[in-house]
C-alpha cells in the first residue's frame, strides 16, 4: 500500500455503499485521496462512509436527477474542495431474457446505467471545465464488446456508455480533462448473487469472476495513470474486445459459453456452500 499523500485529489464515487464502488473509495483514501461516496441508499452509503474516517464523506444521489449531480459537486467542494476525479460506477441490471422483463425493468437499466452516466459525464464537464482541470473515469463492462443472453438491456447501454465516453472525449480533446473508461468482467457482488438465481443469467458463470477489490485496484490507479481504456483480463480481454465486432461469430460462439456457464453454474449451485 502507498503512503497516503498530505493532501491528494477530491474524489466523487458513484454506487460507493458496496460492491466495486466501495472498493474504490477505500483504495482511493488509503492512497491520500479524500472521497464523497454516494449511492442511492443512503444509510448504507453513510455508514459506509462513517467507516472510512475524516477523508471520505457520505451522500444520498439518485444518478437519474440532475438536480442531485449538482447537490453532489456541491457537497463534495464544501466538505474538500472541487471534485477533481468523477468515478462514474453505479450501474443496475434485471436479469432474464428480453422478452421476459417488462417494460418498466428495460426503462430502469436505460435510466440508470445510461441516462444516469451521461448525467453525471455532463455534470463534470461543466464544473471542471469551468476551473480548468478534471478526469472522468467511466466503469463500464466488457459487456460493451459482447452480445450476451441473459442481459440484453444491459448490454445495450453498456454499448450506449461506451459510444458516448469515447465520442464526448474526442468532443472535448482541445479541453482541460481526462477521460478512462473501464470494463470489468463478471464481478463478486451482489449483483452476481442474483444473477446465480436466474438461469437464464449462466453465461456469466462461464469466465472467471474478480474480486471488486481487483477492479478498483485500477480504478485507483487510473487516477494517476489516466490510461485511455482499460480491459478485464488484460490478454482476453482484447481478444473479446476484437471479437465481438463479428456477429456472425459471436452467434457460434456465445452459445458455446453459455452451455459452459450452465454446467459451472450448476457446479456452483450443488457444491456444499450453496445447498439449503
Amino acid at each position: 500500500m502507498r503512503t497516503p499523500s498530505a493532501k491528494g485529489q477530491v474524489v466523487l464515487v458513484t454506487g460507493a455503499a458496496n460492491g466495486i464502488g466501495a472498493a474504490a473509495a477505500e483504495l482511493a483514501i488509503a492512497r491520500g485521496h479524500r472521497v464523497l461516496l454516494t449511492d442511492v441508499d443512503e444509510k448504507a452509503v453513510l455508514a459506509r462512509a462513517g467507516e472510512l474516517g475524516p477523508r471520505a464523506t457520505g451522500l444520498v444521489l439518485d444518478i437519474r436527477s440532475t438536480e442531485d449531480w449538482s447537490r453532489a459537486f456541491d457537497v463534495a467542494e464544501a466538505a474538500f474542495g472541487a471534485v477533481d476525479v468523477l468515478v462514474n460506477n453505479a450501474g443496475i441490471t434485471h436479469t432474464g431474457h428480453a422478452r421476459d422483463l417488462s417494460p418498466q425493468q428495460h426503462r430502469d437499466i436505460v435510466e440508470i446505467n445510461l441516462l444516469g452516466t451521461i448525467n453525471g459525464v455532463c455534470t463534470a464537464v461543466e464544473r471542471m471545465t469551468a476551473r480548468g482541470r478534471g478526469h472522468i473515469i467511466n466503469v463500464c463492462s466488457m459487456t460493451a464488446f459482447l452480445p450476451l443472453p441473459g442481459y440484453a438491456t444491459y448490454c445495450g447501454t453498456k454499448y450506449g456508455v461506451r459510444a458516448f465516453h469515447h465520442s464526448v472525449a474526442i468532443e472535448e480533446r482541445d479541453g482541460p480533462l481526462d477521460f478512462t473508461i473501464i470494463h470489468p468482467p463478471s464481478t463478486r457482488t451482489d449483483m452476481l448473487a442474483r444473477e446465480m438465481a436466474d438461469p437464464a443469467c449462466a453465461i456469466t458463470f462461464a469466465e472467471k469472476s474478480y474480486a471488486p477489490e481487483r477492479i478498483a485496484r485500477a480504478v485507483v490507479d487510473a487516477i494517476a495513470g489516466k490510461p485511455v481504456e482499460v480491459v478485464f483480463p488484460p490478454l482476453a480481454g482484447r481478444v473479446q474486445r476484437i471479437a465481438g465486432v463479428f456477429p456472425r461469430l459471436m452467434r457460434r460462439v456465445i452459445p458455446l459459453a453459455e452451455a459452459r456457464g450452465r454446467r459451472q453454474r450448476e457446479g456452483l449451485l450443488s457444491a456444499p456452500r450453496h445447498r439449503t
